[in-house]
């Protein structure tokens, strides 16, 4: 029997007049992000760590946008989050839109790493993303105008590097919003993951944002990763994606309500070969039926409706071709 598939809702197709909270917003593709959907028509709510950055932020927006407030948030800080949706609610009313952007990018081996700097990572890449959904979830729920809850991964949430720590939290929080996608179907909470590449953002100068309690801030950037050997010296910043493209991409996404968000499509050939290694290495022993049943039952349809609503329908036959005469042997062959 075929499975029954879910059809995709997409409950922010129109995102005019509505709210949107983007953590990690001052900078980076959070900045872009917000300006994107600020340019929409949406009332944006964006959270900073540094009043530099808020400022900063601020200017780039059109002068008087009333559209536009910052919170000062550390997304680690559960309370903290709590508070930062009620003002959001205080200044714009209920929240449409939840933009789990904020991220440190640690270059740190999983073979060297601290305990410090573990621990700060997962506290800001999954507590961080988890805070923001366990504080705005009920309350998209609540006030049922339809919602969605995006979070920024990376490309390392797909392939692994060599930054094993970074790639672990990258991973889960695809993870995550996979479960969440799974749980808020036909729930009229769209649920997006996005991985980016390379944006130009300040992602390797996460030390400037390191609180106290996990560790002493380092003097100076810790800087990009290491190049593998034998590859040409490039400017990883200098090519990378603008944000302003970044957040139009992920804007687009979330009015589809697409699972995943990809905007870099250099990154499809490794892709491909992981999957395809991935399929290559499941064993050829059949599994037993009962078994298989078992599985189907708990199979959840995420992917096959998410597939199905990318299918384009077939192209129609114009009235024209339609009543074109066909051509006799002879003709065709002194076409060719």
């Amino acid at each position: 029997m075929a499975r029954k598939i879910t059809p995709v809702q997409k409950p922010l197709l129109q995102v005019k007049g509505k709210t949107a909270f983007v953590t990690g917003g001052s900078s980076g593709i959070g900045l872009g992000i917000a300006r994107v959907l600020s340019d929409a028509g949406m009332k944006v709510v964006f959270t900073y760590r540094s009043e530099k950055h808020r400022d900063a932020a601020l200017a780039s927006f059109p002068k008087g946008n009333p559209g536009v407030h910052a919170v000062q948030l550390d997304v680690a800080d559960r309370e903290g989050m709590v508070r930062a949706a009620d003002e959001a609610e205080r200044v714009f009313g209920p929240t449409h839109l939840l933009v789990n952007n904020a991220g440190v990018g640690l270059p740190a081996l999983l073979s060297t790493v601290s305990w410090q700097d573990w621990d700060w990572a997962l506290d800001v890449n999954i507590n961080g993303v988890f805070n923001g959904v366990r504080t705005f979830l009920p309350r998209m729920l609540a006030h049922g105008e339809g919602a969605h809850i995006m979070a920024t991964s990376s490309t390392a949430g797909i392939v692994a590097g060599s930054l094993g720590v970074y790639a672990t939290t990258k991973f889960a929080v695809v993870g995550m919003m996979e479960s969440l996608r799974t749980e808020m179907s036909g729930r009229n909470i769209g649920v997006s993951v996005y991985c980016p590449g390379l944006v130009r953002t300040e992602i390797f100068d996460a030390e400037r944002n390191r609180p106290a309690s996990h560790g002493a801030v380092a003097q100076k950037p810790a800087g990009p990763p290491p190049l593998l050997p034998g590859a040409k010296p490039v400017d990883l910043m200098g090519v990378a994606m603008d944000p302003m493209e970044a957040g139009r991409q992920v804007l687009a996404g979330i009015r589809r309500n697409d699972l995943y968000i990809l905007s870099h499509p250099e990154w499809a050939d490794v892709a491909r070969e992981r999957f395809r290694l991935m399929m290559a290495s499941f064993s050829e022993k059949p599994a037993p039926a009962g078994r298989r049943e078992a599985t189907q039952a708990i199979i959840p349809d995420i992917y096959a409706a998410d597939l199905a609503k990318r299918k384009k329908p077939a192209a129609k036959t114009s009235k024209a071709r339609k009543r074109a005469p066909k051509k006799s042997a002879p003709q065709r062959r002194a076409r060719r």
